[in-house]
């Protein structure tokens, strides 16, 4: 299509529905129909008629209670697939013993175009707090999952001495500024090929997650990265964007 020609209306209204459901990208589980009309940046009258159909294909729930709109369970079946593709069936178990294990959340971490992505989180049983959650989207060049990542690949080399350094130890840091400093650790993940496809992280708040506990997890978060390498199908690194 050229640049002058005009979507026709049907693939206009999948384009805004699409745009509706990436609004519950971040922190907010549920949104009112006014706050996805001002994220979406369309009127409240095609928000709701988009956010209806949705609710009916079972993409979102609306909270009879509240009106208030969350991602529906339907949405969560369709990504079956995709994570099972992605070898997370068979890793859950592994991440979930090591959450229970240094009693910290374990974000698993890919690559996208410029970011990491986590797509999967394995919370302790004990311990926890909000703290511990990654955000969904990190940049790759700023964050300890992106270096984890890019240490290892030939996209990195444009940073050498950084790189070199996560190599060496065996895992990357990132400082976080908030109300309470935040510290955030990642180590790779390699698959089959020996190629980097993931990362391993977990944050906490810095007076909890100091050089001491970091040098305690960092040895079972290698452990873990191991075992669930194998896991991996290089298909999915393809899809996923990887470097």
């Amino acid at each position: 299509m050229t640049a002058t020609e005009v979507p026709r209306s049907g693939a206009r209204a999948v384009d805004r529905a699409v745009h509706v459901l990436n609004c519950f990208q971040g922190g907010d589980p549920e949104l009112s129909l006014s706050e996805l009309a001002q994220r979406a940046g369309l009127p409240v009258s095609t928000t709701f008629r988009l956010a209806q159909a949705l609710v009916r294909g079972r993409l979102l729930e609306q909270d009879t209670a509240t009106d208030r709109y969350r991602i529906g369970h339907g949405l969560a079946c369709l990504a079956r697939p995709a994570l099972s593709r992605l070898g997370l069936d068979a890793a859950a178990p592994h991440l979930y013993a090591l959450a229970a294990g240094i009693k910290i959340t374990v974000s698993l971490s890919v690559p996208e175009d410029d970011e990491a992505l986590t797509v999967f989180q394995a919370r302790p049983p004990v311990s926890f707090c909000h703290n511990q959650i990654p955000r969904e989207r990190s940049p790759l060049h700023s964050s300890a999952v992106g270096h984890a990542l890019l240490a290892h690949t030939a996209t990195g080399a444009d940073r050498r001495e950084l790189f070199d350094t996560v190599r060496r130890r065996g895992f990357a840091v990132e400082e976080i500024d908030s109300e309470e400093p935040i510290r955030a650790i990642a180590v790779p993940v390699l698959g089959p090929d020996k190629q980097v496809w993931g990362a391993l992280g977990v944050q906490a708040r810095a007076v909890r997650l100091d050089h001491d506990l970091v040098r305690a997890v960092v040895p079972a978060m290698h452990q873990i990265a191991v075992r669930i390498g194998p896991y991996f199908h290089t298909a999915a690194a393809t899809e996923f964007g990887a470097p």
